[in-house]
Formats: structure tokens, C-alpha cells, sequence
């Protein structure tokens, strides 16, 4: 299809100095909006990727990949439980669990909070809770004697620190001669933790598994057994494999259905994102129409000239569509350049702005996440480079059938 000549004459035409600098400054800035329009699109969707990876990753190392738990929302033997399951395909290790609402108290200070209760030998199996504590450890949380690690931002608000006492209130109720009294038990604080997202760093409190079942009123019990999994993302299948091998009174939860709603609100976010910032590119492409068109009419007479010597039609459309691809080409190119390099310092980038101008654009109080991970993925660049250049190549073919259908004739009438 393509033929030499059209070739070189549509690079000639690219290469030479126009006498219309006006249709060379739409060509700049059409080159520069599809730089832009890529870069922005990789950059964006780079940071979301990093969001997305980040929150999985938080969440999962605190929460798990799924859990077991009976019917009625305990486990009585989770020891038998985790033996019958302890040889099953993509499970990597298990650990039980206490979970239940309270409150906590210090002086004229409330705070509602999530406690779990964990065994210190074996969460590390299945939680990363161990790698995330500041002061105090892990091993300090004894059976029996009602120690507590709170979470950073928890701790804050309640005015405690490490070797502080704290008041801990269930739900519970106990019956005294002066009337049913909430169930109440002075904790040590032996520990604070860290997560980095504030849902669990203001909320969450770790005891000892066998404190926690004596204060919810669960003794010789727990809530559940938590699982991880070789394959987050094969959570579902693996989880359905794993309740098929138990009785019908077992119930088990994974993560993609614990967080589904969250998880689904960032792929929906993501698509959007990527549509929006498209249309960006789409324009700058299509701008490559109102440039090859006043080319088309600045060149006409050099058009019926190369028509007279025999140039075909299909020729003539290659001429121009090679210099709108040029455009395109180039312009993909450089938006490629400089989304992959923003994409792999964006984090850099941020944090030194946000040093120079004294602003946090994440507070931690308001976002999940306090900083702006990134994560390039090579199929997005790919996927977004294609779409660019597709685009870039379409917005050729107008302008260069207008030019293939001049008549050699009425364009020479007056030259």
C-alpha cells in the first residue's frame, strides 16, 4: 500500500520550514497535547494503581485473606478446625481470633474501638500487626494479664502512652445490688501500633486471645480461625474449595467480600479516570484534523502539480497521513517518556512540594493514606500508547481524502 515516493514527500513536507507558521504552531501543540494527554493519563493511573495496591495491602495485613467461623458466629474447637484444614491447597497458615465492639475510657475521654484478640505465637502467620508496633511488643500481651496495644491515632486521642492504665467497657452487662452494671476492666497499655491508614490506626485494639474471650464472655472460644492464602486474588475460588472439605455448619468469608463495595468503588473510579483523561487525548489527536486541513489548502497547488505527473489518489492520502501520524508518533512517544519518569518519582515529587510549600495534600485524619504511592504497570503504557496512536492515525484519514479528491484543474485556475 505504501508506496517510497509518498513517503519521502510526506517527510519532506514535515521537515520543511512552512510559510504558514501558524499551521506550525497548531502542529506543536497538537504534538503536545497528545504528550500531555498520555503523560497525565499514565501518571493517573499509575497513583490509582498504587492506591489500589496499598489499601489491599493494609487491609490484608491487618484483617485476613478469609476467615472461619461456625454458625453462630463462634468456634468452639477451632484446634480440630485447623487440623482438617491444615493440609488444604493455597492455604499458606491459619491463626484464631476474639473480635468484638467496646469502648474505652480515660478520664472525661471516649472512644469507641474494634477489640481483637489474637494469640502473640501465631499471629505473625497470618497479620503483619508484629512488624507494625512502635513502642512496646508483641510478646508483652501475657494471658491474664490484660494488656493492650492501641493504635497510634487511638492512643492520641485518648491521652495514653506505654505503661498508662485505660478502662475498657463491653457491651455486656453485669448484674449488682445497686443495679445491671456495664461490664467494666482496667487494661494496661504495653504497646502502640502503626498501620499508616487511619481506619484502623484510630479504632483498633489488640489484647491476648484468652483475655479477650473472658471480657466478650466466650471463654474456651473464638470468633473465628483467619486464613492466608497463597493467592489473594484467588480468594474466592480457594475459599469455596476449603468449605466444600467441611460441614454445612461452617461459614466462611473472604476479602473480596468483606471489602467488596470498597474495592469495587476504586475499579469503577479507575475506568472513569481513564475515560476522562482519554477524551483529553482524543482532543489533542483530533487536532490533527484542523492541522492537515489548512496543510491540505496551503498545499493544493503542489497536490495538482504531483496529480499531473501521474500521482494517484491513494498516493496523495499517504502523503498526508504520514505526516499526521508523525505528529501522533512523536507526540505518544514523549507523553510515554515523561508519564513513565513522573510515575516512577511522583512520590518524590510530592513529598518535596509538599516540604517546600509546607501543605500535606493526604492528611492522614481525612485519607486512607497519607502519601501518594505509584504503581506503573507496562500493559497500562502499552494499552494507552495503542489508544494514542490509533486515535493520532484516525484523525489523518479526512484531511487526507479532502486532499486526494483536489482536481488538478480548479486548483491551477488561478496559479
Amino acid at each position: 500500500m505504501f508506496k517510497p515516493l509518498s513517503v519521502f514527500i510526506g517527510l519532506r513536507y514535515t521537515r520543511a520550514k512552512r510559510r504558514n507558521h501558524f499551521i506550525s504552531f497548531i502542529s506543536l501543540t497538537s504534538m503536545l497535547g497528545v504528550a500531555l494527554g498520555v503523560a497525565a493519563l499514565i501518571t493517573v493511573l499509575s497513583v490509582m494503581n498504587g492506591f489500589e495496591k496499598e489499601l489491599r495491602e493494609r487491609i490484608l495485613g491487618m484483617t485476613s485473606h478469609a476467615f472461619i467461623t461456625g454458625s453462630n458466629g463462634t468456634l468452639k474447637d477451632w484446634q480440630s478446625l485447623q487440623n482438617m484444614i491444615g493440609n488444604s491447597e493455597h492455604l499458606v497458615d491459619s491463626a484464631p481470633f476474639v473480635e468484638g465492639q467496646a469502648m474505652l475510657s480515660q478520664g472525661s475521654r471516649v472512644r469507641g474501638s474494634l477489640v481483637r484478640g489474637i494469640d502473640p505465637q501465631l499471629e505473625d502467620r497470618v497479620s503483619t500487626i508484629g512488624e507494625k508496633i512502635i513502642q512496646g511488643q508483641i510478646d508483652l500481651l501475657i494471658p491474664g494479664s490484660f494488656g493492650i496495644i492501641l493504635g497510634k491515632d487511638l492512643a492520641m486521642a485518648m491521652g495514653v502512652r506505654t505503661g498508662d492504665k485505660i478502662t475498657l467497657i463491653t457491651p455486656h452487662i453485669t448484674p449488682t445490688p445497686a443495679g445491671i452494671m456495664p461490664r467494666l476492666k482496667r487494661l494496661n497499655v504495653v504497646g502502640v501500633f502503626e498501620i499508616g491508614m487511619y481506619e484502623y490506626d484510630s479504632a483498633l485494639a489488640i489484647m491476648n486471645i484468652e483475655d479477650a474471650a473472658k471480657l466478650f464472655r466466650i471463654p474456651e472460644r473464638v470468633s473465628g480461625l483467619r486464613l492466608k492464602l497463597d493467592d489473594v486474588f484467588q480468594a474466592p475460588t480457594i475459599t469455596r474449595n476449603l468449605m466444600a472439605q467441611l460441614p454445612s455448619s461452617f461459614r466462611a468469608v473472604d476479602w473480596t467480600y468483606q471489602h467488596a463495595n470498597f474495592f469495587r468503588a476504586l475499579k469503577t473510579e479507575k475506568t472513569v479516570m481513564f475515560v476522562i483523561l482519554m477524551l483529553i487525548v482524543a482532543v489533542a489527536a483530533f487536532n490533527i484534523v484542523s492541522t492537515l486541513i489548512m496543510m491540505v489548502t496551503d498545499k493544493q497547488s503542489d497536490v495538482a502539480i504531483l496529480r499531473t505527473l501521474g500521482m494517484t489518489p491513494r498516493s496523495i492520502m499517504i502523503i498526508f497521513m504520514v505526516q499526521g501520524t508523525l505528529i501522533g508518533v512523536f507526540g505518544t512517544l514523549i507523553g510515554v517518556i515523561g508519564g513513565v519518569t513522573l510515575a516512577l518519582n511522583v512520590e518524590t515529587i510530592i513529598a518535596q512540594l509538599e516540604q517546600l510549600i509546607g501543605y500535606q495534600f493526604l492528611p492522614a485524619d481525612v485519607y486512607y493514606i497519607s502519601s501518594l504511592p505509584s504503581d506503573l504497570q507496562w500493559s497500562d503504557v502499552t494499552v494507552i500508547g495503542l489508544i494514542a496512536f490509533i486515535l493520532s492515525l484516525l484523525s489523518t484519514i479526512y484531511p487526507s481524502w479532502r486532499a486526494a479528491k483536489i482536481r488538478p484543474a480548479e486548483a491551477l485556475r488561478y496559479d
